[in-house]
């Protein structure tokens, strides 16, 4: 139904390289078919804003980087992110009030289409909610991948994409799962989620699947040398402007191993059959009630302290997961 609505948000902007800001935003009228939604928690996908942040989008990425609700271009200033869940104040009567998840970027209220939000069930808290994008990225990926019973599997990277491609694969019986990363503090987090870890040096070979979530060219050659005869290795990272240098005149041609990317913007072809877009997001959505998973989220930053925080949140040095905005 219709309902007057507050005629300003607040919007967190890139205004330049490193440089963020909050401003003033205008709300569009309510439209029939429309809804009204306060903002209660987002998320930093630590990945892919790191790189908006640095300004290291390539030039011939810029379309396909857009995100849904993105406004300005990567020239900057920018308004991006996809990892929103709110309230609906205004709209259908069949969603005021319900919580609800949103590829939009980070603001206190926004107005879009009821199409574009998609209700948390009840076993999914808000907070876990923004997890959503970085699954949906991860159930991808293991639908490109197509794991086996009983595969030796390897994640390299234990980032959030990382860490949500290790438990759907864990899930699988029979699978032998090890998540490689520098950081030893992630033993005891792959430990609560129920699969191995290991540093590097220790990592086990002769793997029949690895998933590469590292985002560093260090972390693709371990997965190399981790990749058993004729194995899949499945390249999650983004590296933006940054090249990646491989060794490949070795074991990647004696052993014919398939090096293959993965990415979230199309629906993965394994799976197309069935679902789209929305349908993938819903399944994503469902997947998040483990409470387990809250470990995965940082302690909630400020809406209006976010512009001081980016530097420190996407810097690979910080270790930092989901880093949660509270508004």
């Amino acid at each position: 139904m219709a309902s007057e609505i507050p005629a300003t948000a607040r919007a967190f902007w890139v205004e330049a390289p490193l440089v963020g800001a909050i401003r003033d935003e205008v709300l569009p009228p309510l439209e029939p078919g429309a809804v009204l939604v306060r903002t209660l928690f987002s998320g930093v996908s630590r990945g892919t804003e790191a790189l908006v942040w640095q300004a290291e989008v390539p030039a011939t990425e810029v379309e396909r980087m857009r995100c849904p609700h993105q406004a300005g271009e990567f020239s900057f200033p920018l308004k991006y992110g996809y990892a929103n869940v709110g309230v609906v104040e205004a709209g259908p009567g069949d969603l005021v009030g319900r919580s609800v998840f949103c590829l939009f970027p980070h603001q206190t209220a926004y107005v879009v289409e009821r199409t574009a939000v998609l209700p948390l069930p009840a076993s999914v808290p808000c907070e876990r909610g923004v997890l959503a994008a970085n699954m949906e990225t991860a159930l991808n990926a293991v639908w490109d991948a197509r794991p086996l019973v009983g595969d030796r599997v390897s994640v390299i990277g234990g980032g959030v994409v990382g860490l949500l491609t290790a438990y759907l694969v864990s899930r699988l019986p029979g699978v032998e799962l090890e998540l490689v990363d520098l950081r030893a503090e992630r033993e005891q987090l792959c430990s609560q989620l129920g699969f191995g870890f290991a540093l590097p040096e220790q990592a086990r070979r002769q793997r029949d699947l690895v998933f590469h979530a590292s985002g560093s060219v260090s972390g693709l050659k371990t997965a190399l040398e981790l990749a058993a005869a004729e194995a899949t290795i499945v390249e999650q990272s983004w590296f933006g402007a940054r090249e990646a240098t491989l060794a490949l005149g070795g074991w990647f041609h004696s052993g014919r191993v398939t090096l293959r990317s993965s990415q979230v913007g199309r629906v993965s072809p394994n799976a197309r059959a069935r679902f789209a877009h929305r349908e993938r997001l819903e399944l994503a959505i469902s997947l998040l009630s483990d409470a387990r998973l809250d470990a995965l989220l940082e302690e909630a930053c400020p809406f209006e302290a976010l512009p001081a925080a980016m530097n420190a949140l996407s810097s690979p040095e910080s270790g930092r997961l989901c880093q949660l905005i509270r508004y």
